[in-house]
């Protein structure tokens, strides 16, 4: 067994209370959060009698959060090797955990990217589902959040929150229940999005383009609806592709 100074230089808190709606999760964080932040990317992965003698926990528990930690495609058991870290590329992206504990890794611009791609992709389209066949009860979701941002420009509501509220309400009015289970991965791409939009260019999301959207699904306008979201996500690739070449001339 390794002892738990050498578990702790792995970057793995020593005798910290778990947090989480129980031990389970609380253990299931901290070791997602290590997997995904490079922890054991030089070191095996411990054993679950390792880890419950680190954290004061039982078996049981630690057996939990492995299996846990397996669904999301982080770890793997193999005969006669033990528990294993997996590549990133075996990770389950869509995952809300997962995606958070990337997103504590130190800020990329790469990252940001693939988000804002993967966005492009599947906004737009959710955007013409919603001019096309949206319900009165999901136009009507699309202007409380409309109604949000603006109340986030005169000081009345959270910016963040409002704009979030805004395109996750257009996922839900597609009436598409594919598009809807992509609201994790929209939710943490635009939380990084808008910090990085707000930091880099110190501007809030337009409220004359997101009304161009809302105006154009009301108007049962798939076309437009789409476009008009295809050019709020294009705008961040364009402060990304500013951004790469500012951070690329630095370095000359």
């Amino acid at each position: 067994m390794r002892d738990d100074r050498a578990m702790t230089e792995q970057g793995l808190p020593t005798n910290r209370a778990l947090s989480g709606r129980n031990l389970t999760y609380g253990l299931l964080d901290e070791l997602g959060r290590a997997i995904v932040t490079g922890a054991f990317t030089d070191t095996p992965f411990p054993t679950e009698a390792d880890l419950a003698k680190h954290y004061s926990v039982s078996r049981s528990v630690t057996r939990e959060a492995v299996k846990m930690l397996t669904a999301k495609g982080l770890l793997s058991a193999r005969p006669r090797q033990g528990t294993v870290v997996r590549p990133e590329s075996a990770w389950n992206l869509f995952d809300p955990d997962v995606l958070r504990w990337l997103l504590e890794r130190k800020f990329s611009l790469v990252l940001l990217r693939q988000f804002s791609e993967l966005r492009v992709t599947i906004e737009p389209g959710a955007a013409a589902l919603a001019a096309r066949a949206g319900t009165p009860e999901g136009l009507a979701l699309i202007e409380a959040g409309y109604r949000r941002m603006v109340a986030a420009e005169e000081g009345r509501d959270d910016a963040l929150d409002a704009d979030i509220a805004f395109h996750v309400s257009i996922l839900q009015a597609s009436g598409n229940p594919f598009y809807a289970q992509f609201r994790d991965v929209v939710v943490t791409a635009l939380r990084t999005s808008i910090l990085f939009t707000n930091r880099f260019k110190g501007r809030t999301a337009s409220l004359p383009a997101h009304r161009a959207v809302k105006d154009a699904i009301e108007a049962r306008d798939p076309e437009a609806a789409q476009a008009a979201m295809d050019y709020i996500i294009r705008d961040v690739l364009v402060l990304i592709d500013a951004a790469e070449r500012q951070d690329a001339n630095a370095t000359v």
